[in-house]
Parts: structure tokens; sequence; C-alpha cells
């Protein structure tokens, strides 16, 4: 190996070598000068320093900000842009005001803990600060690869998360508000019986053309969804993009229930049309969830977040006896295990109906 570019020779004959040993805190890079009477003797100096360097003293030179601008700059286009900002704010807004000038090689379980404790005195959810110690995880896993030092933590107490289940939104409530729907019909009414009768997203909602609408074979693809997500650049704003779903399990087509085909029809409009909107700017999901409280409002129905309708269309998948594979696939699941977890909530009346059907067979 040789080293022209960091090996000179000197006005008094001596040959000098140069390596970097980290960088200033403006990002200006440090040298560490080795000296030989001869060009091989320098190069011999400047291989060991290097490597002593790569070996021992990395991790005092590499602090959190720069592993985080290297580690951010490293998966720029290997995820989506809601992710890549989802990092940015937890970065910029947690984890930097409290590591960033530390030295990675500070960062012990001890260090962890303390930050955990303190986040969740401030009142942020168990389950948002798990979720900050293991985008900080991941980053510092990358440092270690990168720059060649180690660090336990394995001894960090991530807090216990309690998974609230949603609810299905009662039978009654359900009732009223299809009637109310039905009666009303508008292009925000059509939106809302879409995801209650086949349990798509608010975001996939908002993104639906009207060339993803098959009605010859009676199908729906789904392929993009609507995102406000965080600009991290200390100014709050936010920003709406268009992206691919949520994951490729999430793309996928869904036979669209004969129940809706009329109202397909008669808002059928400009294949680039957004179908919620009826043009060809999207209905961003924060603006669809506005509206669709007040239409509780005017329907005179209990109050219940959008998600919910998802919930209920999964759970009256289950009641009407779809079998899980099935409904893993129209909710757009990477795992049966998933919709297992998250949605299939049977009642009590549903599972007394089971138990007493089973009796019949005996």
């Amino acid at each position: 190996m040789r080293f022209c570019n960091s090996i000179t020779k000197r006005k008094d004959g001596r040959y000098m070598g140069k390596f970097i040993i980290g960088y200033d805190d403006s990002g200006k890079a440090l040298y560490q000068y080795v000296y030989g009477r001869t060009y091989e003797e320098a190069e011999e100096k400047l291989i060991i320093g290097r490597e002593i360097e790569s070996r021992f003293l990395s991790e005092r030179c590499v602090t959190v900000n720069r592993a985080y601008s290297e580690w951010l700059g490293s998966v720029a286009n290997r995820v989506k842009p809601s992710t890549y900002a989802n990092y940015k704010l937890k970065f910029e807004k947690h984890i930097l005001p409290a590591f960033g000038d530390k030295l990675c090689s500070e960062l012990t379980s001890n260090v962890f803990n303390s930050f955990i404790d303190k986040k969740l005195a401030d009142g942020l959810s168990a389950s948002y600060v798990k979720d900050i110690i293991i985008v900080l995880k991941t980053m510092l896993k990358f440092a270690q690869d990168e720059f060649n030092f180690k660090l336990s933590l394995k001894n960090i107490s991530l807090p216990r998360t309690e998974k609230k289940s949603a609810k299905a939104i009662s039978a009654d409530d359900q009732s009223t508000l299809v009637k109310y729907l039905e009666s009303n019909m508008s292009l925000t009414s059509f939106g809302v019986l879409i995801s209650l009768l086949m349990g798509i997203r608010i975001g996939e909602l908002c993104g639906l053309k009207w060339s993803d609408v098959d009605l010859k074979n009676k199908t729906l693809y789904i392929e993009r969804t609507v995102q406000r997500i965080a600009i991290a650049n200390g100014d709050h704003k936010t920003s709406v993009i268009i992206s691919s779903p949520k994951s490729s399990a999430s793309r996928r087509v869904i036979s669209i229930p004969d129940r809706l085909i009329k109202y397909f029809e008669r808002f059928k409009d400009h294949t680039n049309y957004f179908v919620l909107s009826g043009s060809e700017k999207a209905v961003e999901p924060r603006t669809m969830q506005y509206r669709y409280k007040r239409l509780l409002a005017a329907a005179k129905v209990k109050y219940h977040n959008y998600h919910q309708l998802r919930h209920t269309f999964a759970t009256n998948c289950v009641q009407s006896g779809f079998d899980a594979k099935t409904l893993s696939n129209v909710l757009g699941h990477s795992s049966v295990t998933l919709t297992l977890m998250r949605y299939v909530h049977p009642d009590i009346a549903y599972e007394r109906r089971m138990m007493n059907d089973m009796c019949m067979l005996v």
C-alpha cells in the first residue's frame, strides 16, 4: 500500500506522513503527523499510526453529532421520506440536545437509563421513549461498525409499554352512521364508507386515484399513501407527501363489495383525479379527520378516532367468518400474527355463538 497523498518530503530532507485522528466542532479534520528519514520509514510509521488510531483511539474522537451525521447520510436513500423525517425528528428534538457533544464511548447503560427516566418524567409515553432508544441504538450499531469501537448496551432498561387495543364501534352507532352517510352522500361520506366497509388506512384512502379502481373486475388497487410529516429543522414545520404504501404487503388489491359499487359508479371521474377530492390535488389525512369529526356530530354518533373504522371492519370480518389469512391480505399486514394480535378481538356474543355452534356438532 502506498500513501503518496499522505506523505510529503520536507525541506530538511525528512519525509512527513499524516492521518486523521478526529474532527473539531466545525467538522474540520484533526491530523497526527509522523516523520521518517526515508519514504519507507515514514510509510511504516503511518501504517502503524493508522492501525493504532483505528483500533484504540476512534471511540475517543467520535461524537454523537458526527456519528449521527454519517449514519443519516447512509440511510437517506434506503428509507421512505416519512421514516427519514421520523429519524431526524427524534434525534434533533430529543437525542442531540442530550448527547450531541458527548463521545459515543461515554454512552453507558447508566447514561441511557437516566435519559429514559428523564423523558418519562417529562411526560413522554413509554412507547415513544422506547422508540427513541431503538433509533439511537440503531445509529450506534452503525457507528460501531463504521468507526471500529465497541459499546456495551446490554443493561439498558427499556420502559415497559402496554398496548391499548382499539375498540370497535358499537353495532348501534355503526347502523346510525351508515344510514346518515347513505342519506347524505358526498365524497367525504363515500370515503368513510370505503374505510368502514373495506378497512383501508386513512392515508391510503387519501391516496386513492380513479386509476386504482377497476369496476369491471370490482377491485381496488392500493398504490400510494398520503402523509403529513414533520420537517426537523427547528421551526416545527410539516409537509404533506405522497409515497408508496407503508410496506410491500400494504401494496395490494382488494375486492370491492357490491354495496359500494353504485357509489363508485356515481362518483367515477378522470383517471388522474383523487377519489376523495374529485381533483388532481389530494385531501390530506388531517383534513379528512376534521371532516369526519364534523360528520359524526351531524349524525349524532359518539366521537371516536378515524382509525376505529379500520378496527371495526376487522372485527366485523372476524364475526362474519373471515379466515385470518384473507383478513391479513385485505388489511395489508405482513403477517397473520400481526392481524390476530392487533385487530382480532371477538366480543362475548360472538364467542357464545361459536361455542354453541361447536356444541351442535356433538
